[in-house]
């Protein structure tokens, strides 16, 4: 029998699926601090990981362990190194949170274009109409976004900006101009040129050294002074200093930021009190039927891989 470490709850359907399954038994571990997870994890052959992170401290103890099950897409909270030394196998939900995370990057899209926050709290200070006049607000209709990253994610994503006109334009080196044309979108090949000519700006990339501080200050000052951001992938690919210096100086309109450097966000972040950014707290997956699906696929995940009918698109290439 198989032990299954559940790091931080998930979903019941997910639990109940290794509940059901004879061949595994799991344990819930709610305290996710390197030194419980030092104590506790050797006893388990597999695990699931959301948000906390598995360093080679943890891991080093872990004689046993042969998989790690990701509840997401995300891996930048694994030591890559160390599991690839040790040949242990990294899987992700690689189906299970596209349709969640795209809804919520248009939520963001329209709240900021839409002045949402600020019709809102107008007339609930009484005001109605006295201010509407002053808060500019766009369409999305006919404008242009930019989607850097096209996995499932911005190929769900896609399909709702055409249904609103838009005109889509996605850079992604790893997925040929065929694919991105049959989606409907044209194919960027140079970013720089990508970030002059784009209104939105959706961002769907991991966070490697690469991609770390992607959208700077330099990047900015290109954009158009209407543009808006939205980061739904990984805290670090926009540098929040820079982004709040250009927020301030009206080099851009806006941003939805979803993920953060530091999560949870610092205190003393100025994105706290830059009424021109949208956050929310990395909850771009949480709605109801995501967190169904995601628990699910996390612990199928970690069933096919013992029964040796894993999917190789849930394998992570080290």
């Amino acid at each position: 029998m198989y032990k299954v470490a559940i790091i931080q709850k998930i979903h019941q359907d997910g639990i109940d699926l290794l509940k059901n399954n004879p061949n595994f038994e799991y344990e819930i571990i709610e305290d996710a601090s390197e030194q419980n997870l030092i104590k506790v994890l050797p006893n388990f052959d597999a695990c699931t990981l959301r948000v906390s992170n598995l360093n080679k401290r943890i891991m080093s103890n872990c004689k046993r362990l042969r998989v790690i099950s990701r509840h997401g897409v995300g891996y930048d909270n694994v030591d890559l190194d160390y599991i690839k030394k040790n040949k242990i196998t990294l899987l992700i939900t690689a189906t299970a949170n596209a349709i969640a995370v795209a809804e919520h990057v248009i939520y963001m899209m329209l709240s900021i274009s839409k002045g949402i926050n600020k019709y809102d709290h107008e007339v609930r200070i009484g005001n109605f109409k006295k201010n509407s006049s002053n808060i500019i607000t766009f369409e999305l209709f006919n404008k242009n976004i930019l989607i850097v990253g096209f996995g499932r994610i911005g190929r769900c994503l896609i399909k709702i900006c055409k249904a609103f006109n838009m005109k889509v334009e996605v850079f992604d080196p790893f997925v040929s101009k065929q694919i991105i044309e049959k989606f409907g979108a044209k194919k960027i090949e140079n970013l720089d040129e990508g970030f002059k000519i784009c209104d939105y700006l959706s961002l769907h990339v991991p966070l490697t050294e690469k991609t770390r501080n992607l959208i700077n200050y330099s990047k900015l000052k290109s954009m158009k002074k209407n543009s808006i951001i939205i980061n739904t992938s990984r805290g670090g690919i926009v540098n929040e200093n820079d982004l709040n210096k250009a927020l301030d100086e009206n080099i851009i309109f806006g941003a939805g930021l979803d993920v953060f450097s530091n999560e949870p966000i610092e205190k003393n972040n100025l994105l706290l009190t830059n009424k021109k950014v949208l956050l929310s707290p990395h909850s771009a997956t949480f709605t109801n039927e995501c967190k169904s699906r995601m628990s699910l696929e996390t612990t199928k995940n970690i069933i096919d891989f013992f029964d040796n009918k894993i999917d190789k698109s849930m394998i992570v290439k080290l």
